[in-house]
């Protein structure tokens, strides 16, 4: 996929922060040393962890040049590094890993989970939150877009798997975990209209869809697209639209 946008990321970013807040809020370890903030995007997640851990190096990874970047300019205190969540393990002195959005776009994630949390030592840390939505109308009209045109072929496999069942992120996890939390919260946020919809999933979820196309194709795609989401999102009172949001959250206590 092309790099990042993080203004198109920020478009929407107190809503995109919720989660890593209530995510945060169930992290309970003590004045670590080190907090990682794996997948830190532009930075908004890593403010926060800069703030609850004042006495901790924090530091922000992330494979997009471009959300580095912008994350180096926005937490100046902190140290941002490029690295792969497909393969990265923690450091020795470990106390938080902390990801936001980020492991699902890793293949095989429940591998990669399982080695961060193995790596950590006793006391530590590991909180991931990551989106459940596969099923939502947004994304299902992703898939149903890219089935039926000219670029089907081209986008066979675009689409995102879905999250593995919550059983099973349980028995991979607990064997390492003193103590292991996990649960589903479904968000509803209040969007301006469809369009707005649409603008949200641009910057995440639509991109391995549009990414491959010529600049005519992406234009047809979201046409196409925008007319199913207006279908599937229609105006609650006041005009406003909600967008059904469902995400999974995994505190592992080492």
């Amino acid at each position: 996929m092309k790099d990042w946008s993080p203004s198109l990321y920020r478009r929407f970013e107190d809503e995109r922060t919720r989660p890593a807040r209530d995510l945060l809020a169930q992290v309970d370890v003590e004045a670590p040393q080190v907090v990682v903030d794996m997948g830190c995007g532009p930075g908004n997640s890593t403010e926060l962890l800069v703030e609850r851990f004042p006495g901790a190096q924090v530091v922000g990874l992330d494979t997009s040049p471009n959300m580095l970047a912008e994350a180096r300019e926005r937490v100046p205190g902190a140290r941002f590094d490029v690295a792969d969540a497909n393969t990265w393990v923690p450091e020795a002195g470990t106390g938080v890993v902390f990801a936001n959005a980020i492991y699902q776009w890793v293949p095989g994630h429940m591998a990669a989970l399982t080695r961060v949390l193995g790596a950590l030592e006793p006391g530590a840390a590991l909180a991931v939150q990551m989106p459940d939505n596969i099923n939502e109308p947004s994304h299902a009209a992703m898939r149903q877009v890219a089935a039926e045109g000219p670029w089907a072929e081209r986008l066979k496999d675009a689409a995102r798997a879905a999250l593995p069942p919550v059983r099973a992120y349980y028995e991979a996890l607990a064997p390492y975990a003193e103590r292991l939390d996990i649960w589903h919260t479904i968000y509803n946020h209040v969007l301006a209209d469809a369009d707005a919809v649409v603008e949200w999933v641009k910057s995440t979820g639509l991109r391995p869809f549009i990414d491959p196309l010529e600049e005519k194709e992406r234009a047809e795609f979201l046409a196409r697209y925008r007319a199913r989401i207006v279908d599937a999102y229609p105006p609650v009172a006041g005009g406003k639209v909600l967008l059904r949001f469902p995400r999974l959250f995994i505190v592992a206590r080492r």
